[in-house]
């Protein structure tokens, strides 16, 4: 009967509770609306690693503390939410019970977005839940996740209006040089005028003459034919009792030479 009586009491703590537990569930889903996954994760120091000062330990932890944090180390992610949107984000490990830390890349996360960055839900390394603020640095582009790491680059196609290439330049044909022209030979008077002698025939009045070339030369009396070298000669005809006859003559190739010498006689 005790039973019955609290019944109404029992029923209305279970709705009441179960009212709760869907009023405080819809309160944590709407506050991790967000599903982040990571994208790259690295870590490295800061400040050379300085570690925290001593005063932030548990032994010695007083109100100093509060005001001496010393980043020590950097996380960074990069982590892309359901509608591709990507962002660099990064906590700082600035004391002994911070827990910043690298997430795994490739999982995704609870999240929840604020003015300064995203408040993000994940368990530690033993299973338990921990909520760490994460910084927003910038909203970047970046492939989405699942795309391969490093894409293979594609070959650039070549300019649309690149200009032709200009063929080498062919060697020049070497021209022939003519033949230079075979030397004419002189005519066959000047060969005559250089070697031939011509034939001249020499008479005088009276006759019996001396006949003396290039004065002094004697080549017979006339009437004689003699054979002369051309060129220019000194004939001299003469006779006693007549006066010297004295001539130039030039004897040309192939001429015909005739000199004929009207002598003078001299006073007794």
């Amino acid at each position: 009967m005790g039973v019955w009586r609290n019944l109404p009491r029992l029923v209305s703590a279970l709705l009441l509770v179960m009212f709760a537990n869907a009023l405080f569930g819809d309160d944590v889903a709407s506050k991790y609306q967000l599903r982040l996954t990571v994208l790259s994760a690295e870590s490295h120091a800061i400040n050379e690693g300085t570690p925290v000062p001593k005063n932030c330990d548990l032994s010695n932890f007083d109100a100093y503390c509060n005001e001496s944090k010393n980043p020590t180390a950097q996380t960074i992610l990069v982590v892309q939410d359901g509608n591709g949107k990507t962002y660099r984000i990064q906590c700082i490990t600035d004391s002994r019970w911070s827990k910043c830390a690298p997430l795994p890349v490739g999982e995704t996360f609870d999240a929840r977005a604020g003015k300064k960055g995203f408040t993000i839900e994940y368990r530690n390394v033993k299973g338990k839940e921990h909520k760490q603020f994460f910084q927003l640095l910038a909203e970047v582009s970046a492939p989405h996740a699942g795309a391969a790491a490093n894409p293979k680059p594609q070959a650039a196609a070549p300019p649309q209006n690149s200009t032709p290439p200009v063929p080498a330049p062919q060697a020049a044909t070497p021209v022939q040089a003519s033949p230079a022209p075979a030397p004419v030979p002189p005519p066959v008077a000047a060969q005559g005028a250089l070697k031939g002698k011509v034939k001249c025939n020499f008479s005088s009045t009276p006759s019996g003459a001396d006949i003396t070339i290039d004065n002094w030369k004697y080549v017979g009396s006339t009437p004689s034919e003699i054979s002369l070298s051309t060129g220019t000669h000194v004939v001299v005809i003469s006779m006693p009792g007549f006066a010297e006859w004295k001539r130039e003559l030039t004897v040309a190739p192939d001429s015909v030479v005739n000199v004929t010498a009207i002598l003078e006689k001299t006073q007794p």
